[in-house]
């Protein structure tokens, strides 16, 4: 996102259905991506509305509301929790920006452009930086104004605008269509190559880690692999798909780290993200990690196992990774009744550990052990091992 554009509000819908500490950690969430960006909040608003307004999302009033904070504190940036219409986008920047403030520019971004942009800023590989233009370049096209500035770094600042009495907007339109088909023909290519490594795997267990953006699983790929993953306290930390070898006890598997999933992710990012999600819909292992400590982790684990189902991978044999449990009051936790609980929404096998103290890592391993080495006796079914070997009897404390 452009580094000049530094002060938001955030804005939301709130019906009557969801609650008020609900909305407040979309909002929360949303203030997070913002700050992912780089990108200060200043202010935030919600309207309860049974639905969207269908011109400018919010009522008039409530518009008229945030145009007065928004020119008195010279905010820049107008962030909506929810995906914005053409049409209303186009609405919202024609109020946002009347003739007498011409110096003084105001952008309305919804959630989808925002995680595109933190997207194709994380991006580092080739395949995803090819993955994220393309779902950028297909989310713009229906929505391209006078207003927007991502083009400026397709265009390069190189060649003409057009020919004489072309319109600006026709002509980014015919450039954005033919970035959509080169980008579409590169992802081609990109395709083949990983099918084809993907089929040198075959004869080795696949373990994936999967779960909500920002829950730890880069820290736990970085304590089980020893891999410089990126980790920090940032959503979307990685994006790009990391898959690193690793033997437990006598077992070789691989083990990948992949993008974390959030609420209402865009569907062109799913969707250009195929290649890269087929590391955990082709997985035979996945490691479900959760946020513990976090209020909403319940509502995550959902969206995490309604977005697998949704990309092909909801029936793979999954590990609940319950982290951060250093930062709960564990006399106040009922272990067994929790995993019994999870176990009953689906589970296979519940885990509780925390990947920075460390805690309860014998037993996470000894769990991955056990899981992998069933599937790998189903690669390898003569596989001799002792009935009583396990990951702690190779490897004691």
């Amino acid at each position: 996102m452009n580094k000049q554009l530094k002060k938001s509000v955030l804005v939301a819908l709130a019906d009557s259905k969801i609650k008020p500490e609900e909305i407040n950690e979309h909002l929360d969430e949303l203030a997070f991506l913002a700050e992912t960006a780089g990108i200060t909040t200043v202010n935030r608003y919600v309207q309860k509305l049974p639905h969207p307004d269908v011109r400018t999302f919010v009522g008039k009033g409530k518009l008229e509301e945030i145009k007065e904070f928004v020119f008195a504190k010279d905010v820049q940036n107008v962030l909506f929790d929810d995906d914005l219409s053409p049409s209303q986008l186009r609405n919202l920047e024609r109020e946002l920006n009347p003739a007498s403030r011409e110096d003084q520019k105001v952008r309305v971004y919804d959630r989808s452009l925002l995680i595109l942009d933190i997207f194709l800023m994380r991006a580092q590989t080739a395949q995803a930086r090819t993955q994220v233009e393309l779902a950028m370049n297909q989310y713009l096209l229906p929505r391209l104004t006078r207003m927007w500035t991502h083009l400026e770094r397709q265009r390069g600042g190189t060649g003409s605008r057009g020919g004489s009495g072309e319109k600006e907007i026709e002509t980014d339109r015919r450039m954005i269509k033919n970035q959509i088909s080169m980008l579409k023909e590169e992802l081609k290519k990109i395709d083949k190559q990983r099918i084809t490594q993907r089929k040198s795997r075959s004869n080795i267990v696949r373990v994936s880690l999967v779960g909500y953006t920002n829950v730890g699983k880069s820290t736990i790929m970085n304590l089980l692999a020893k891999a410089d993953v990126k980790a920090e306290n940032k959503l979307f930390a990685t994006v790009d798909a990391t898959v690193r070898k690793m033997v437990i006890g006598d077992i070789p598997f691989l083990l990948s780290d992949t993008v974390g999933f959030i609420r209402k992710l865009p569907p062109h990012l799913i969707e250009s993200f195929k290649s890269t999600l087929d590391e955990v819909r082709e997985a035979d292992l996945l490691l479900h990690v959760a946020d513990t400590a976090h209020p909403f982790h319940d509502n995550h684990i959902q969206i995490v196992k309604q977005t697998l189902a949704e990309i092909g991978a909801g029936n793979i044999t999954t590990i609940l990774v319950l982290n951060k449990i250093d930062l709960i009051l564990k006399d106040q936790i009922d272990f067994d009744k929790v995993k019994g609980y999870y176990q009953d929404l689906g589970f296979d096998e519940v885990v509780f550990i925390s990947a920075v103290s460390k805690e309860n890592l014998q037993q996470f391993k000894q769990t991955i052990f056990d899981a992998v080495r069933k599937k790998h006796l189903h690669i390898y079914p003569n596989y001799i091992q002792s009935e009583t070997a396990s990951y702690l009897n190779l490897h004691p404390s």
